[in-house]
């Protein structure tokens, strides 16, 4: 079966862990748009999520940092942060191993990646799964893009991430939706944290949504660290997406910079042509 869904979400920890600080009106429609986005993932009659997310040191540190990761676990656990503090208990996931090999094995064609048959979750992908497969009741598959320690990827190969992915999932018999969560400006961890740069957010945004590629591959590091911060980096993820999706476009369900939850908050799908 084809590709069934894709999209994007944003990741940050206080989506779920500072809920009760935010201007209800904006978190409310942020939990909408999630909810679409649930609706339809569950519409597609998707049987597998693979979340293409960005960790934060959780399972991979200076010591050991492959530019692309794919979990092949048969289960995995998360968050590894404190349940209080993020406000998502710590649960057990289910895999897909056999779907994972399948596809990191078609993938390997293209681009070279690591594989984790072990791995537990952070926010940034406890939080999408949180809204997205509440009774974590679907199987996962998680990929890592390496967008915290430099060097990072090029964003020219995390498009052809994307591209293998799309090629591999189409060679599947599974129906697969993937996710890309990630932020787009922000300064986690920093004296800046609660920044966000809405016009950068907003271009990027038209840019991801038309599937713009040489637009979108256009940023270089330098830059989006001065305009987005170095949360910025993880329009890697947005941007395997718009690479697995190419030729298609999206809809945003919903963007506001929302400054307690650190980011500009964002759900989109793109259509699956």
């Amino acid at each position: 079966m084809p590709l069934v869904f894709a999209g994007a979400c944003s990741h940050a920890p206080g989506i779920t862990g500072r809920a009760d600080r935010a201007d209800p009106v904006l978190r409310d429609g942020l939990y909408e748009g999630f909810d679409r986005m649930r609706r339809a993932i569950e519409e597609s009659g998707a049987e597998a999520l693979v979340v293409i997310g960005a960790e934060h040191f959780a399972n991979f540190f200076m010591n050991n940092m492959p530019a692309f990761c794919i979990g092949m676990g048969e289960t995995y656990t998360g968050p590894i942060e404190d349940e209080a503090w993020l406000g998502i208990k710590r649960t057990q996931i289910s895999g897909a191993p056999d779907l994972s090999r399948r596809l990191i094995t078609n993938i390997m064609n293209e681009i070279d990646v690591a594989y984790a048959e072990e791995w537990q979750f952070d926010h940034g992908i406890m939080v999408p799964l949180h809204f997205l497969t509440p009774r974590y009741d679907m199987p996962v598959i998680p990929v890592n893009i390496n967008c915290q320690g430099p060097p990072l990827a090029p964003l020219h190969r995390a498009w052809k991430f994307g591209k293998a992915l799309r090629v591999a999932c189409d060679a599947a018999p599974e129906k697969i939706a993937i996710v890309g969560a990630g932020g787009i400006s922000h300064w986690p961890a920093t004296p800046d944290s609660g920044k966000i740069n809405e016009e950068w957010d907003r271009q990027f945004l038209d840019r991801f949504i038309n599937n713009r590629r040489r637009e979108l591959l256009s940023y270089t590091d330098e830059e989006t660290y001065r305009d987005a911060g170095q949360g910025g980096f993880e329009i890697r993820t947005f941007i395997a997406v718009a690479g697995a999706t190419e030729g298609a476009t999206g809809e945003i369900l919903f963007y506001a910079p929302i400054p307690i939850f650190a980011v500009g908050c964002t759900v989109a799908t793109m259509n699956v042509i």
